[in-house]
């Protein structure tokens, strides 16, 4: 990939990381619940579903899944009920101290499961790399390379964007040490997981 267009995509990549979407809503719900260090693993999810969205349009079965109704709605609204399903989770999670918190729910793999679903049942997420990325590549060189390079770029600037939500929820939502702040916390962060399921639920194709 010519740097010129690297630059550019560079460029783009912090723009589409500090986006507010489900990743940051779940980093910061992570951040808040669990602390830095352990919301980490929800960070590695997030970024493997990134992976995921790029590998889709790299193989070419995104232009396939936008063409086709049934397999759009289907992804579009498992997507919106896994985002609904972990409002309701954390609006009922009761307020609990982060060292007891990391044992009961909080751990890797559920963590890395759950930042990996959050992105990878987005089909907006996949809708817009479908219109993104392909702009960066150049045809007359090859794919893979420019992809992996793309792919690259996008897992360090999101990783670096959702660490720093992370940071900052872990920093200061942690502050909230009283049983009714933490239940206005966890009902904060279950509204908005339930707006955004709501929202991804009305998301039409152009």
């Amino acid at each position: 990939m010519p740097l010129e267009t690297w630059l550019a995509f560079f460029a783009a990549a912090w723009l589409i990381s500090l986006s507010p979407g489900p990743g940051a809503l779940s980093c910061m719900a992570a951040g808040q619940r669990h602390g830095f260090r352990r919301a980490c693993w929800n960070i590695l999810g997030l970024q493997l579903g990134v992976m995921l969205l790029v590998s889709v349009v790299a193989l070419g079965l995104g232009a396939v899944l936008v063409a086709s109704a049934l397999l759009f709605d289907a992804i579009k609204w498992a997507g919106a009920a896994y985002l609904v399903w972990l409002g309701i989770q954390q609006w009922r999670a009761a307020p609990q101290a982060l060292q007891v918190v990391a044992t009961a729910d909080g751990g890797r793999r559920q963590l890395v499961l759950r930042g990996f679903l959050v992105n990878a049942s987005n089909p907006k997420g996949i809708v817009f790399m479908l219109a993104v990325l392909p702009q960066f590549i150049d045809p007359a060189l090859p794919a893979w390379p420019q992809y992996a390079a793309c792919a690259a770029t996008l897992f360090f600037t999101d990783a670096v964007v959702m660490s720093g939500y992370t940071l900052l929820a872990a920093r200061v939502l942690r502050l909230l040490r009283e049983p009714a702040q933490q239940r206005m916390a966890n009902r904060v962060f279950g509204g908005l997981f339930m707006a955004a399921g709501l929202a991804l639920a009305g998301f039409r194709r152009s």
